[in-house]
Parts: C-alpha cells; structure tokens; sequence
C-alpha cells in the first residue's frame, strides 16, 4: 500500500464512521511520517483504522470497507 491509496482508506474509512478524524495503527501508520517510504515497507495491502476516541466503532469500518 502507498500513500495515495492509505489516503484512499482514510476517506472511505471516515465516511463510513461518520467522522471526520481516524487512528491508524500497524505498518502503515509509517505513511504518515514518511509518504515516500522504501518499497519494504509498502508490502502490506491493508490497514488498521479506527475512528478517533471511538475505538470499539471500528466494527462500522470493517463491516463496510473491510
């Protein structure tokens, strides 16, 4: 996954929350600090997201976009 497509999460993720700010943790919360990131670190070909200060409303993103 790469930067664009990380952004592509977010956006979706935050729509299906209803919220306007997420979490992301596990590998690729690197994208945030380092959008160019090496190759070994772009493997994953997911994300982990949560809505902000609503953890347990991740259930909404997962039965949505996966």
């Amino acid at each position: 996954m790469n930067r664009q497509q990380l952004e592509h999460v977010i956006r979706a993720a935050a729509a299906n929350a209803d919220t306007t700010e997420v979490v992301i943790i596990g590998s690729q919360a690197i994208l945030g600090a380092y959008p160019n990131a090496p190759d070994e670190l772009l493997t994953s070909v997911e994300a982990d997201v949560f809505p902000k200060g609503r953890p347990s409303d991740s259930i909404l993103i997962d039965g949505a976009i996966g």
